[in-house]
């Protein structure tokens, strides 16, 4: 008899906590947590903006030139020569130094044999035909194939993520999604319907806020992330409350628990 009652107490002791975690589990409100929740079956319509980054200062191109000629374009392309040296350096663990073509502080670029050209401000297309026309015109080259990439292309995500993380985008296109998932997805403390965009542009920090909660985002001109952008994804209220009540109510909660076992003790 005394074996069944023993039994009865750790069984009972176990049926209360899982009803209180059952009690306190119900009130969460699953909405908060999940992206969306309004959308609906159906086509949204994309908002056409020019995902074109633009060449800022500090940008690291690659910029490659092919000719009929190919001894005559080999002075240019050396830059990138250098960025495929150290890449495969890189991997072994060790940090590649910058390579490629830096646009400096003045907005030019040091090219062999045309000297500084002015980039910063110009599309990758508009600078590939800067370029172009400059080794045309100094009859450096004839029919001179232009191409022109990003070696810098990155996106920044902070906060309440799994990973915060630094993204190198090479096909240099990324939605404000793919970055999110690529630094693990938000946690569960992470506030879905308040999501800071910080984005440079023409020298001046524009600031957006992001709700992903909200379908509009699909039509929105910052679905699509440019170049340097940062994501910063806020702490909800509960993580906040959490981390001050933690060390007060851990105690008591304890305490409570001691408590009941000793009821359980004498009633059994």
């Amino acid at each position: 008899m005394k074996t069944g009652l023993l039994t009865a107490r750790p069984f009972s002791l176990s049926l209360i906590l899982v009803g209180l975690v059952t009690i306190f589990g119900s009130c969460v409100d699953t909405r908060k947590v999940t992206y969306f929740n309004s959308l609906n079956e159906g086509v949204i319509p994309s908002s056409l903006v020019n995902l074109e980054p633009i060449i800022q200062k500090s940008d690291i191109l690659s910029i490659s030139v092919s000719s009929p000629n190919p001894e005559a374009t080999t002075m240019y392309n050396a830059p990138n020569m250098m960025t495929l040296s150290t890449t495969m350096t890189s991997s072994a663990g060790n940090i590649a130094p910058a390579s490629g073509y830096l646009v400096n502080q003045e907005g030019y670029i040091e090219f062999p044999g045309l000297g500084n050209i002015l980039v910063a401000g110009l599309s990758k297309q508009k600078a590939k035909e800067v370029i172009t026309k400059l080794l045309v015109d100094n009859k450096l080259l004839v029919d001179p194939i232009v191409t022109l990439r990003y070696l810098n292309y990155r996106v920044t995500v902070l906060g309440e993520v799994a990973h915060p993380t630094v993204v190198v985008v090479p096909n240099e296109k990324i939605s404000m999604l793919e970055a999110i998932g690529l630094a693990g997805d938000l946690t569960i403390y992470a506030r879905r319907d308040n999501v800071l965009l910080i984005r440079e542009e023409k020298g001046s920090k524009l600031i957006k806020r992001i709700n992903l909660n909200d379908t509009e985002l699909f039509s929105s001109p910052y679905y699509y992330l440019k170049s340097n952008d940062v994501i910063y994804v806020e702490s909800n209220s509960a993580k906040v409350a959490s981390a001050s009540r933690t060390q007060q109510l851990l105690p008591t909660f304890l305490s409570g628990l001691s408590f009941i076992a000793i009821i359980l003790t004498r009633v059994f």
